[in-house]
């Protein structure tokens, strides 16, 4: 049994980039870059969840795995529970939830928390970055995280609060959308209500924090970009055409 699955939950109907998983980086889909960076992280089988059948062709026309979920989810967690419980052949024992917009993650982070998981030290293991600029930290868009001490690639710290505004405290960190779940922990948490801070800051991980879920968080030298607008799709496209050229 292959102890891992990394599951990819996107969606055509974002409000604030619609078709966004469909965008074009170097003449290839967003969704294709992540799923690539998935396969080449050789952490498990990975699956793209979609309540949209132009990704489930799109994937499978591309040799991949994709399944059809309901269009009735709240988060992109709920998205993930649904392929873990119904579609898979095998429960792993660990979950990796990986966001379908950061279409220039490095696939060794993703094979990092998956192996940190796999020791099954905590409900729930995630990944940060040191901000690049004063204006990355002020950013609204950009999801903070406060740990306990300090973090390294080999040093996994709790995480103590998750949060969008600019604050002045020790050991914030630039939060990445990737979720390691254990196997236990993904059916606890999509079995609790959503919680009062997760509705107020729009963070679903604080579900987790609010119900004494432990997070660990990882480090990673740089933060992959998350496409959420037009402007982050033309900065990712620069950025990514950029590497092509390097490479």
């Amino acid at each position: 049994m292959n102890k891992t699955v990394i599951i990819i939950p996107t969606r055509l109907a974002a409000k604030r980039l619609p078709n966004k998983p469909v965008k074009l980086i170097n003449n290839k889909e967003m969704i294709l870059h992540v799923y690539e960076a998935a396969i080449k992280s050789k952490a498990g089988e990975v699956v793209v969840a979609t309540p949209d059948q132009i990704i489930v062709d799109l994937i499978k026309k591309n040799r991949g795995n994709a399944v059809l979920t309901s269009n009735q989810h709240e988060t992109g967690t709920d998205r993930v529970y649904e392929v873990f419980k119904t579609f898979l052949k095998s429960e792993p024992e660990v979950i990796i939830n990986l966001q379908g917009d950061m279409p220039n993650i490095d696939y060794k982070s993703i094979s990092n928390l998956a192996d940190y998981m796999a020791k099954n030290t905590c409900d729930v293991g995630t990944l940060a970055s040191d901000f690049s600029s004063i204006k990355e930290k002020e950013d609204i868009n950009n999801v903070k995280v406060v740990v306990q001490n300090k973090i390294s690639k080999d040093s996994f710290k709790n995480a103590l609060d998750f949060f969008r505004t600019n604050e002045e405290l020790d050991n914030v960190y630039h939060h990445i959308g990737i979720y390691g779940f254990t196997r236990n922990s993904l059916i606890k948490y999509v079995g609790l209500d959503r919680s009062k801070l997760e509705l107020e800051r729009k963070l679903e991980q604080l579900r987790a924090l609010e119900n004494n879920m432990t997070i660990h968080v990882g480090y990673i030298k740089s933060s992959p970009l998350s496409v959420d607008t037009e402007e982050d799709l033309k900065a990712v496209q620069k950025l990514m055409k950029k590497w092509k050229k390097i490479k």
